[in-house]
């Protein structure tokens, strides 16, 4: 079904406007992986963007996603190395019309595979930050030893302020219960050490205001960076540089090590009999480690759930990124937002004599 008027009729609106174009793999991955989520979100309604022949003629061999989706031109896509200067201009792309549609109210969230620094700047200027929130964050869940943990900024933001953290805070623990559906999940404020004298201001700051908030209970306090795989809390708070550089730190030792294992597998005849013996453990070790599982990063903060898929992923990837938006929209991630800034409003206004929030910078790749 494709239709091509631009205003809202206001009809039920949307669950989720796709854009059809992002992503190494375009539509192609785009539609598979819409296809896997149609099975898991029947009831989903997908307003689905980009080049109508090409997405026809992916869903005319994916009839399962034809089933949920309604197709929407558009008349370009934001390429993956587009500044997004320069992506603010392309009002007719896949991108952007799928922001505007969460804009209008046309749709409950996006989800794109495209251009993080695109896809950032136009949800800031199209979609907007939540009342209360001063910067969107970037939120994304990894494996721990004791399940999964929801970390962020992982790069919108490379320079916070105490209140910034505090936000973070906020948004993190409502992310985890949308998406992890924890009740009462647990924070961490990442520093040099656990020591409530460690840090800078900003840190110790945003640390002192978090004891005496509604969040109190669930603050654990300041964590170091072996916590965050140890799973010590539910939730990483940090800024958008220390964020990124974790992240990617881990990303790589985690390759380092499925490397040296094979290196040391295949060293001889003694060793690939044993991988022989170890070979169902190293499977599901593999499969719970897949990034695949974990794909869906989340811009939290804006007037609308606007979710980030990787660029490089295939259909299963980009179905978990649409699982990880159709959580959000379903347990009304942004109510809860605005119920608890509300909660953290007298706390978390700018004190007399407090640092004036730093510009924004942002430091997604």
């Amino acid at each position: 079904m494709s239709e091509t008027g631009s205003s809202f009729s206001g009809a039920e609106p949307f669950t989720l406007a796709i854009d059809g174009m992002g992503g190494d793999g375009g539509p192609e991955v785009v539609v598979a992986g819409l296809a896997i989520a149609a099975d898991r979100h029947p009831g989903a309604r997908v307003l689905l963007i980009g080049d109508e022949a090409a997405l026809r003629a992916q869903l005319a061999r994916h009839p399962k996603a034809a089933a949920i989706c309604t197709i929407r031109p558009a008349g370009s896509a934001i390429a993956m190395d587009m500044k997004p200067t320069a992506a603010l201009r392309v009002r007719d792309s896949s991108m952007r019309l799928a922001m505007d549609a969460v804009a209008q109210g046309e749709a409950q969230g996006v989800v794109s595979a495209g251009n993080s620094g695109a896809m950032l700047a136009l949800a800031k200027i199209v979609v907007k930050t939540l009342p209360g929130v001063s910067r969107p964050a970037m939120a994304a869940i990894s494996p721990t030893l004791k399940g999964d943990v929801v970390m962020l900024d992982l790069g919108a933001n490379v320079a916070c302020d105490w209140r910034n953290l505090v936000e973070f805070a906020v948004m993190g623990a409502a992310f985890a219960n949308a998406v992890l559906g924890l009740r009462a999940p647990t924070i961490g404020l990442l520093n040099v050490g656990s020591e409530e004298l460690k840090g800078d201001e900003r840190l110790r700051q945003a640390a002192d205001v978090l004891r005496n908030s509604p969040l109190a209970a669930q603050f654990h306090g300041f964590i170091e960076g072996h916590d965050i795989t140890a799973g010590t809390t539910d939730v990483v708070v940090t800024d958008g540089f220390t964020g990124n550089v974790a992240l990617k730190t881990g990303e790589g030792a985690l390759k380092m090590a499925f490397v040296l294992l094979r290196q040391v597998f295949r060293s001889g005849l003694l060793a690939k009999l044993g991988y022989l013996l170890v070979r169902p453990g190293l499977e599901r070790m593999r499969e719970w480690l897949d990034p695949r599982r974990y794909n869906g990063a989340v811009f939290v903060g804006l007037n609308g759930v606007v979710v980030k898929s990787h660029g490089g992923t295939d259909a299963e990837g980009f179905a978990a990124a649409v699982d990880v938006a159709m959580d959000m929209v379903t347990h009304r991630f942004n109510e809860s937002i605005r119920a608890q800034l509300l909660r953290m409003e007298s706390l978390t206004a700018m004190r007399p004599g407090a640092d004036k929030e730093q510009p924004a910078v942002a430091a997604v790749s």
